[in-house]
């Protein structure tokens, strides 16, 4: 069985100053065949259904090149080919979509819901 949320440690700075190093997400997976479908829904109706990535959001993609590799970084936005993934900041030396090109919808493991550690920053 597969559960449906996963939590997520930030481990880089390329999504500072939303998300930082240490920073626990609460992630909402994509269900299992939605990859598919998503790559075949209009695009108008995919924000309102479970599970489906709009632009703006931030999302945890597997690294193309390394399946091993998890990466957080901003659903851009789709194009022919897959997402293009953005890094908020990219002078961190950030990995993303400049570096490999749009990811596929099978990569896209799920979409963050919120950051629930630490409570408070300083």
């Amino acid at each position: 069985m597969r559960w449906p949320l996963w939590r997520i440690a930030v481990a880089e700075r390329s999504m500072e100053p939303a998300l930082r190093p240490g920073d626990w997400l609460l992630v909402l997976r994509t269900p299992r065949g939605a990859r598919e479908r998503e790559r075949a829904a209009d695009a108008a109706s995919r924000t309102a259904r479970r599970g489906r990535i709009a632009p703006g959001q931030i999302v945890i993609a597997r690294h193309p090149g390394r399946t091993d590799m998890l990466l957080v970084k901003r659903a851009a936005r789709r194009q022919s080919g897959g997402w293009w993934l953005a890094s908020d900041n990219p002078a961190a030396g950030a990995i993303d979509s400049r570096s490999f090109g749009p990811v596929t919808a099978e990569l896209i493991e799920g979409r963050v819901l919120l950051r629930y550690w630490p409570l408070r920053r300083g």
